[in-house]
């Protein structure tokens, strides 16, 4: 089973996850500003955002697909309110995107301590490593946050994409 995903991600893991990702996850592509698909672009007077400024702009930089600049928005953000959830998650999905899984998992390690297992928290984690290509990992968070919220419309998409990049038909 092993070798058979392990083939089918030399085969297109990424496309078929980029494909079906925007469905499925908040917002998916590899796209950032900068020089580099790991870089996280520069705000200019970032020191001069408040936390609600920072929020909303991270926001619709992530919408954009501008990961780099949403990365450093949600960095700030989580500076200014770090007990507020919703940066560590916007900061962890945009590492995802930049594939910066370094940082992305220190972020998740971080909103875990503070939130515990959450639905949120194990679905991102999964499209992390569905990102990576480690669909056991995948696998093994998606039914977490499944077994929390059996119900959740994004967990349930997120396992049909795991389902079809791994060519195991879903019932």
């Amino acid at each position: 089973m092993h070798h058979r995903l392990a083939g089918l991600m030399g085969r297109g893991l990424l496309a078929v996850a980029l494909a079906m990702a925007l469905a499925a996850c908040s917002t998916m592509n590899f796209s950032t500003f900068g020089g580099s698909q790991a870089e996280i672009t520069p705000v200019a007077d970032l020191g001069n955002y408040t936390a609600d400024q920072a929020l909303t702009e991270a926001r619709a930089h992530f919408r954009n697909q501008d990961f780099g600049y949403s990365a450093a928005l949600y960095k700030k953000f989580v500076e200014l309110e770090p007990k507020n959830p919703e940066g560590y998650v916007g900061l962890g999905a945009s590492y995802d995107r930049l594939g910066r899984f370094d940082l992305s998992d220190r972020v998740y390690a971080s909103l875990y301590a503070l939130t515990g297992g959450s639905t949120q928290y194990y679905n991102n984690l999964g499209y992390s490593y569905l990102l990576r290509g480690n669909l056991v990992g995948a696998a093994t968070n998606f039914q977490k946050a499944r077994s929390l919220d059996p119900a959740n419309q994004v967990v349930a998409g997120n396992l049909t994409i795991l389902a079809n990049a791994a060519g195991v038909p879903r019932a």
